[in-house]
């Protein structure tokens, strides 16, 4: 590969460590072309970006950034194919679902919501992590069942008063 090919694979694996929160480094050697093609359609659909990257570069670019990443370091051999993703657990769910069929690709390590995760029994951690949208659905759920208690006896509290009321007008 020529130097100016590495340093633009690097300016670009560098750019989607900055851009993206999270990601995910997993092996996907031994797919065939059409088991890679639709791991590639999947990801597509759920909003992550997958990229086979060369160990060595993909190193470099994230020792371009801010963040310590040492950790991710131990699990860059063999094949690597890393997923970019800004909702922490949708790569953790597209590996899971995705392996149940095809054996692959092979979790090995992610960064997400700022900790490092190695080895594959991590995977199922990662797959139960709510997303922020998942957290404030929640919330506002737990919010709104109280109003929704309020609203609901006030309701049928009313229907109350009026039956009685109702029934004391004919007793007159």
């Amino acid at each position: 590969m020529k130097k100016e090919n590495k340093s633009t694979i690097l300016e670009s694996l560098a750019a989607n460590v900055s851009d993206f929160n999270h990601f995910y480094v997993t092996d996907t050697a031994g797919l065939d072309a059409g088991a890679t093609s639709d791991l590639r359609r999947l990801c597509f659909s759920k909003e992550v970006k997958m990229m086979v990257v060369k160990n060595t570069i993909f190193q470099k670019a994230l020792d371009q950034s801010e963040t310590d990443y040492a950790e991710i370091y131990s699990i860059l051999k063999g094949s690597s194919t890393v997923l970019f993703s800004n909702t922490g657990n949708v790569p953790a769910k597209l590996i899971k679902e995705f392996a149940k069929k095809h054996k692959k690709p092979v979790f090995k390590g992610a960064f997400v919501e700022e900790s490092m995760y190695i080895g594959e029994n991590q995977l199922d951690t990662l797959v139960s992590i709510k997303s922020k949208e998942e957290l404030i659905g929640d919330v506002i759920g737990l919010l709104q069942s109280p109003m929704k208690n309020v609203v609901l006896a006030l309701q049928s509290g009313g229907s109350t008063i009026h039956g009685i009321l109702e029934t004391l007008g004919e007793k007159e």
